[in-house]
Parts: C-alpha cells; structure tokens; sequence
C-alpha cells in the first residue's frame, strides 16, 4: 500500500494534496486473484468522504470466446438492448404513403425532418387563433390487445352493420384493431379543438410500446391517417418509442395532439348564448374512448369475455363491438359554424353530461336535457343493468349515444338540424337552456331511469 497524493500539513497531520491519494497492488498467481487481493487490502483502509474505483481490469474480465465460453466476440449493440432500429427506419418507409394523403393547404404531407411545417398562411384565415388539444385512447387499448391475442393476425373479422363507420380504403371483411384505435386517437383530439370552433389543421402522433412489431405500428399510423383524412388536417409527425423497460409483450400504448385555427372573431363560446337556447344532441358511434375502465370492470362483474357474442347485439361480439372508433364531426359541424349557426358546442367524453356540458355555459344558465328524446344504444342499458350502476353514474361517465352537444339559438334549430343531416349527421333536440338558481347544478338530465329499461 503506497500513499500517493498526499502531504504532511503544518501540523504534523496527514493530508490530501488532491487526486489519489491511496494506491493499493497485490500479486497472485493469477488476474483475478490479485485484483480480489487488492480489493481486500483496500477493504482495511477507511476515512471520511473515501471512495475507490470498482472496475479495475474489468476490460480483462469481459466475456470472450477464449476465456469464458461464451459465443459474443463483439461489443453491445442498441438492437441487443432491445432497441431495433432497422425496423423503426422499416416503419418509416412504410407510412409514408400514408402520411402522404393526409396533406392539405399547408402541408406537404412529407415526413422525415426534425420538426413539422405547417404554413398558415395557407388557410387564408386573416386573424387566426390556434387552438391546440392533447388526448390519448385510454384502457379502451386493452380490449385491442385482448382480441389480437385471441386472433393470432389480429385483425377484426366482417361486422355488416358497423362498415360505415370503417376506413373507406380497407376491406370491410379485414379490419385491424390497431387501426381503428389510431382513428380514435384522431377523433378524440379533433373534437376538442372543435368545440373551440377550430378547424383542425395538423396532428402529431406518438406510439409507444415494449418491442416494436412493424406490421401493428403501420396498421396504428395507418389509422391516424385516416382519421387525419377524415377531420381534414395534415399528419404532420410523430414519434415511435420503444422501450422494453417500460412496456411487456404486445403492450403499447398511444398519444397524439391536434392544432386547429379560428378566426378571433368566430371562435366559441359565443357572447349571447341566452335563456331558452336549444340543445342538439350528435349521436355517437357507441362508447367512443372514454369509461372503459367500469366497461372491463362491468364485463368482468359479469363473467363476460372480449370474445363472446355481445349480449346487446348478437351479431358480433363484445370485443368488436366495444372498438367501434369514435365519431369524427368535423365536416358537419365545421359547415354549420361557417354559417353562424354554433353558439357553443361540448364534446361528451369522460365526466359524460354533468361534467362537460356546463363547461361551455355561461354563469347564470343550467341545461336542462331530457334522456326521452334520443334512442340510447343498447350497450349502455345493459352495462348499466349488469354492473347495477346508477343512472347518475351513468350520466357522468358514458356519453349514452350523444358525442357532441351544441347551444343554437331556437329560431336557428331547424336551419342547423338540416346542414347535420345534409352531412350525415343524426341530430337530436335533447333539451334546452334555463336560468340556474343558487345550488342547481349546471346539467340537469331527467328521465334517465330510461336508460336503465
């Protein structure tokens, strides 16, 4: 044991002059003996604040052909830590058609730099507001997860009466699960700059997931795509994570934001949204992407799987059912805002009714809805039957066949129910605004013990 950096100080006592200041060597018949020797001896000295390296020789001890039987005779690689890099660049390659459709005045629909541009100018607004939204597609991927384990290619089989809710580029008797989700991540961010009376005009995705698998993350942005075609707005770019310490098997999971514009002078809530204001209700595609946590709790109550005929429709089954993808509004609900119809709008995702609606009111009004003026799709009676969950709950969760509520002015109605209609929409009057006294909620619902018939 030899002292290094060290010096006697004025009084007498040993002291650091910086750097090392203990070197320790021992001898041993052999590498490794003497390095576990000298490790030994250092195990004997201790002072304040002491540390020591731990990785003497270690480039001596690494695994090699020669020495320890072992086949690796090169240094780890990113793909050997579970990380493949090839077949994120595969990915790539593969969307870019894809991607390409989305494009739009603005956007090129070219993928690849850093960072996406988007000009907008090319909107022609003259004083434009951005809005922007964040949203994932929550649990409602465990079901997509679930029914690809059950069908070794994943994919959904032909389901006649849901094909008009299905991409129109894909076969009707072929669907993937992934690609539907992808379209629900678009719906469910879309809609909510929407409601701000934005027009959508980029999304960025992301897909995370423990071990990239090609054809599924493809069939995902495939779907982004198409909901991006359908809401009108450029797939500017996204981000594939893979990361096996986070994710396990198939597990993967989605995110995305989208960007919209509105001219300061058409955005909503508008200003004179007034007493005896008429509500109308846009029906929903089933359960959208939201309360799918009581959705597997309910069916797990009830003893029914993701493979089972759906015990509120017998012509398929519950998994395919449930992953109906949200409803996208933009093309009727942008045609009537552009005609001043919109005083303000709610999409109904998870808080339901009670929780969303009052958000775009002003003080002083309450909405009253009456649950007898639209025909609630049967899987919210019978979630609401098996899992014995209170209407109120209901009401708070599930958006119960409504997606998207808006306030037009009752001399309007009619004018805003046809453009709907003339855009595919089912619209409803569901209700109507009141004054809202001291302790009234903002949403009152009645009748809803219909929902439970």
């Amino acid at each position: 044991m030899f002292h290094a950096g060290t010096t006697i100080g004025p009084t007498g006592h040993l002291l650091t002059a910086g750097g090392r200041v203990v070197a320790v060597t021992a001898t041993a018949p052999d590498l490794k003996a003497a390095v576990a020797h000298a490790y030994t001896a250092m195990s004997s000295v201790k002072f304040a604040q002491m540390h020591f390296r731990k990785d003497i020789a270690y480039r001596a001890f690494r695994p090699s052909a020669s020495n320890s039987g072992s086949t690796q005779t090169t240094g780890l690689t990113y793909a050997a830590a579970g990380v493949d890099i090839d077949a994120g660049n595969s990915m790539v390659q593969q969307i870019k058609p894809f991607v390409k459709r989305t494009r739009r005045p603005g956007a090129d629909g070219e993928i690849g730099g850093f960072g996406g541009l988007f000009d907008l100018k090319a909107t022609g607004m003259k004083d434009p507001i951005l809005v922007a939204g964040i949203d994932g597609i929550g649990t409602k991927l465990k079901i997509a997860q679930a029914i690809k384990k059950y069908d070794t290619i994943g994919m959904v089989p032909n389901i006649p009466h849901l094909n008009a809710h299905l991409p129109l580029h894909c076969s009707p008797s072929l669907q993937c699960t992934n690609l539907w989700t992808g379209i629900d991540l678009v719906a469910m961010n879309v809609n909510d700059v929407l409601v701000q009376g934005a027009e959508p005009l980029f999304f960025l995705d992301y897909y995370a997931c423990g071990k990239l698998n090609v054809p599924d993350a493809v069939s995902f942005v495939k779907g982004v795509a198409e909901g991006c075609v359908q809401s009108g707005c450029a797939l500017l770019g996204g981000e594939t994570a893979e990361m096996p310490s986070l994710y396990s098997g198939n597990d993967f999971d989605g995110a995305g934001a989208a960007i919209g514009a509105v001219e300061r002078s058409n955005m909503i809530p508008r200003n004179d949204i007034k007493n005896g204001d008429v509500l109308l209700g846009l029906a929903s595609s089933g359960c959208h992407s939201n309360g799918f946590s009581l959705v597997r709790k309910t069916l797990e109550y009830a003893g029914v799987g993701f493979s089972d005929v759906a015990p509120w429709d017998e012509t398929t089954t519950v998994g395919e059912s449930l992953l109906v993808p949200t409803k996208i509004y933009v093309k009727g609900f942008l045609a009537a805002h552009r005609k001043g119809l919109i005083k303000a709008a709610s999409h109904i995702t998870g808080g339901g009714f009670v929780e969303n609606v009052p958000r775009m009111l002003p003080a002083g009004l309450c909405a009253e809805i009456d649950a007898k003026t639209w025909k609630v799709p049967k899987v919210f009676s019978w979630l609401g039957n098996a899992g014995n969950i209170a209407t109120k709950e209901l009401a708070k969760t599930f958006n119960m066949g409504i997606g998207m509520v808006v306030i037009v002015s009752r001399e309007e109605k009619e004018s805003a129910m046809e453009v709907f209609r003339s855009n595919g929409e089912e619209v409803y009057e569901i209700g109507t605004l009141v004054p809202r006294k001291e302790g009234m909620e903002g949403c009152i619902v009645h009748d809803s013990d219909i929902w439970r018939a």
